[in-house]
């Protein structure tokens, strides 16, 4: 995300200027995502952004972008077969125009769209997944990066997804928040099997996919990622886990470019 440029500063910069490869760092993770197999990559064909969030189903992918020198957030629709773009939604909301990672359930698409800075406030987004049309609107008091969905249960993730925020929608929305388990910067995530599944960044250059039970709120386990380069912020890429996350199964999709994007087709060993 962009706030990744303020939180590493001066340091960060000069390793950037060094090498912009990923293995820029010594010792840290270089390969693409651990226990892993990288399948194919598919180039998506149309107008994206920063990306930030990444969706999928048997024929479309959604993906989040924020235009931060207009700020404008959109989502954008894809062919999955092709990469074809299909159409776009602007989701800004006055102060609010940046949207995160995304998730589907019960023919919904929820995106959360945020002020650019922590603290803040954010609106939870229902989104119609044929239509494009908006069904419903949260307002949260703080920053949303990221939105997990299961049925009337929603876990959402605020800036650097220190907080983790769980809404019970059939309680008038009720929420509670516990503390992040792990020390990722979650972008986005996923409801898989009774299991959150989150991916994002710990560097410039690495990132995890973790595991958390959605009972205890406990880290289960954790899958290590390197980088597609040239990172950030003089490149377009980053950790193939620090933007856009879909999960099926064993098939793990990422989308670590900028526009123009690829969404990265992994299948997980484990």
């Amino acid at each position: 995300m962009i706030r990744k440029a303020r939180r590493y500063g001066l340091t960060a910069l000069l390793l950037g200027l060094s090498s912009f490869s990923i293995a820029a760092v010594p010792g840290e993770f270089v390969n693409t995502i651990e226990d892993a197999q990288l399948m194919g990559a598919l180039k998506l064909d149309g107008e994206l952004f920063h990306v930030q969030g990444l969706e999928l189903d048997g024929q479309r992918i959604w993906v989040t972008s924020v235009d931060g020198g207009r700020r404008k957030g959109y989502i954008h629709e894809f062919d999955r077969a092709t990469g074809k773009f299909l159409r776009r939604l602007e989701l800004t909301d006055g102060a609010r125009y940046h949207p995160g990672g995304i998730s589907i359930s019960g023919g919904s698409i929820w995106v959360p769209v945020a002020e650019m800075k922590p603290d803040s406030s954010a609106v939870l987004i229902e989104i119609d997944a044929k239509t494009l049309k908006v069904r419903r609107r949260i307002h949260v008091a703080d920053h949303l990066g990221c939105v997990a969905a299961d049925g009337d249960q929603l876990v959402a993730g605020n800036w650097d997804s220190k907080l983790l925020y769980v809404f019970d929608l059939t309680q008038n929305g009720a929420v509670r928040t516990v503390p992040n388990p792990s020390l990722t910067h979650y972008q986005d995530m996923k409801v898989m099997g009774g299991q959150l599944v989150a991916g994002g960044s710990l560097t410039w250059w690495t990132g995890t996919v973790d595991w958390i039970d959605m009972k205890t709120m406990k880290l289960t386990k954790t899958l290590r990622a390197g980088a597609v380069g040239p990172v950030r912020p003089f490149g377009r890429g980053g950790p193939y886990t620090g933007e856009g996350m879909a999960i099926d199964g064993r098939d793990l999709y990422v989308i670590p470019e900028d526009g123009p994007s690829r969404v990265f087709h992994f299948r997980l060993e484990v």
